[in-house]
This record gives structure tokens, C-alpha cells and sequence, in this order.
């Protein structure tokens, strides 16, 4: 029975985390949109107004949905916790996101905007495998507040 709950926790994780992934990706296509801009510091700024709009999103579901949190006494130690794991997640996102785009030519015919978000894609999916290991066994672990 452990084993099934653990495999719907991860189920609904990556439920949550394609939605939060829409929403990290069309905020980032947005912004590189508006400014024309695909690549350099700036693409650091915009990765992390997106990461944050959908690690807020990310916050609300997993807490009462995915680990099913619903009565803590302790909620701003929890949030800290969130906080710290998904900081961590935005660096490790934007460092990749950052270096991909600035220092590594795009393959093929890729356009700058659509090697921006082959970047994305990877860093997302690293970031999302941190982010899960540290709300699961830190931020919403169940006993630790």
C-alpha cells in the first residue's frame, strides 16, 4: 500500500509539474517575446519571473493535493522550506537555462527562441527532479514541523 501511495504522489507531482510546466514556459516565451530577447543576462530575469509565477502555483497544489497537507501548526516553516527547495530549483533552472543558451550553439536549424526552450525543457526536468526530492523528504514531510 506504501508503494501505491508513493506512485500516486509522484503521479500527481507530474500532473502539477506539466501545469506548472505551461506556466513557467509561456510566461518565459512571453517575456522573450515582448523584449525580443532569447539570450544573456536578461533571459536570467525572465527565467526566474516565470519559475516563480509557477512554483507559487506549485506551493498550493502539492501541499493540498499531492502530499495532502492540510492542518499544519507550523505553516511558515513549511513555506520556508518550500521556499528554499524551490530557490534552489530556480538556480539550478536558470544556471541551466543561462548556460545553455549563452554558451552552447543551438543544433541544427534551431531558432534562438526555439533553442531557448530546448534549454527550458532540460532544465525543467532537472529542476523538477530536485524539487521533488526536497518537498517530499523535507518541506512536506509528514511529522517534520
Amino acid at each position: 500500500m506504501k508503494k501505491i501511495d508513493s506512485l500516486m504522489q509522484v503521479v500527481k507531482f507530474g500532473l502539477i509539474g506539466i501545469l506548472n510546466t505551461v506556466i513557467d514556459f509561456a510566461v518565459l516565451n512571453l517575456l522573450m517575446w515582448i523584449f525580443q530577447i532569447y539570450s544573456g543576462r536578461w533571459i536570467i530575469l525572465f527565467n526566474v519571473v516565470a519559475f516563480t509565477l509557477a512554483v507559487t502555483n506549485s506551493y498550493f497544489w502539492n501541499k493540498l493535493w499531492t502530499f495532502k497537507v492540510k492542518d499544519r501548526r507550523e505553516v511558515s516553516e513549511e513555506f520556508t522550506k518550500f521556499i528554499v527547495i524551490s530557490v534552489i530549483g530556480a538556480l539550478i533552472n536558470s544556471s541551466i537555462v543561462y548556460s545553455v543558451t549563452k554558451f552552447v550553439n543551438p543544433i541544427g536549424n534551431f531558432t534562438p527562441e526555439i533553442w531557448a526552450n530546448v534549454a527550458k525543457l532540460l532544465a525543467t526536468g532537472i529542476a523538477m527532479a530536485w524539487n521533488f526530492v526536497g518537498y517530499k523528504f523535507w518541506a512536506f514531510r509528514k511529522g517534520s514541523n
